[in-house]
Order: C-alpha cells, then sequence, then structure tokens
C-alpha cells in the first residue's frame, strides 16, 4: 500500500479509541455476517452480493433502540435527510 502512496490508516497504532464508531461496525459485520457463515466455496462475486444484501438490512431494516427503535435509514428520513 505504501508503495502506492495510500495510507492503511488515520489512527495511530492499537489505539481503537481513535476510531471508535468505525471499529464497533466492523464488530457488528463480523459478528452478525462473517462468522455465521461457512465461506469457503464462495466466490468473490457471491461474497460481494451478500455483503451488500446484509448492508441493506443494516441499514433500512435492523432497528437500533439509540435511534429510538428505527433503522439507521429510518431515522436520517424523519430528520429530513435523503437516503
Amino acid at each position: 500500500m505504501e508503495i502506492n502512496g495510500y495510507t492503511r490508516s488515520m489512527s495511530q497504532k492499537g489505539c481503537s479509541p481513535d476510531n471508535a464508531a468505525c471499529e464497533g461496525l466492523f464488530g457488528r459485520i463480523k459478528n452478525e455476517f462473517f462468522y455465521n457463515q461457512d465461506w469457503k466455496n464462495v466466490t468473490i462475486e457471491e461474497f460481494s452480493r451478500e455483503l451488500d444484501k446484509y448492508l441493506h438490512w443494516y441499514n433500512e431494516k435492523r432497528i437500533k433502540k439509540s435511534l429510538g427503535y428505527l433503522s439507521p435509514a429510518e431515522y436520517k428520513r424523519s430528520l429530513g435527510f435523503a437516503v
């Protein structure tokens, strides 16, 4: 990555509180989507489709107590944002 001029992370090494929201999201993705599947014979295209379906469900259907029992998309719409 460095050869191409990309920065891998903007956080300090070993300091996940620098990016707690992303760390939490990726933890949920791993626990709810990745770990409970057998991915041995799945192509990258199939994996990508399944991840897209999960992210759609996460944003459109999965309710959160902290958002008043709305999904993230419903919450944003309730504030007048386009989703």
